[in-house]
């Protein structure tokens, strides 16, 4: 009796299939529920709309090469990073932190959605959640 499972694999690091679907659906999620909380929250659309995308100037350390980039990138956009953010703000009852902290997980999410993971230090283009770009 063979021990191997025939299921999708991943490649290169990235997961495929049903996994990479279900992984970006909780993206989803996650900036729904952010972004439902900062409204319920009495959070200021306007600077909901006018930070979104500030994470993405994480990008900018690129320049200085894939790993830095990678490792500032994922910094960035990790979970963990708004999460620490969050209780940051709510601990220390300082609503702007809590709500920047919000932002954050939306904008992560919003990414994760999209089909842009967390950043191997090889690549811009090589993530967990496959390759991105017109060479992908």
């Amino acid at each position: 009796m063979s021990n191997t499972v025939s299921a999708p694999l991943a490649t290169n690091g990235a997961v495929t299939g049903g996994v990479r679907s279900l992984l970006r659906l909780e993206g989803l999620s996650i900036f729904a529920a952010a972004t439902t909380a900062f409204v319920l929250s009495g959070g200021n659309l306007w600077l909901f709309a006018a930070l979104f995308f500030v994470p993405d100037l994480s990008f900018v350390f690129y320049t200085a090469g894939p790993r830095l980039g990678g490792l500032a990138y994922n910094a960035v956009h990790s979970y963990a990073t708004a999460l620490a953010l969050g209780a940051i703000g709510w601990f220390s009852g300082t609503p702007l932190a809590w709500q920047l902290a919000l932002i954050l997980a939306a904008h992560a999410g919003f990414d994760r959605a999209m089909g842009y993971g967390l950043k191997y230090v090889t690549a811009f283009n090589q993530t967990h959640l496959g390759r991105i770009g017109r060479d992908k």
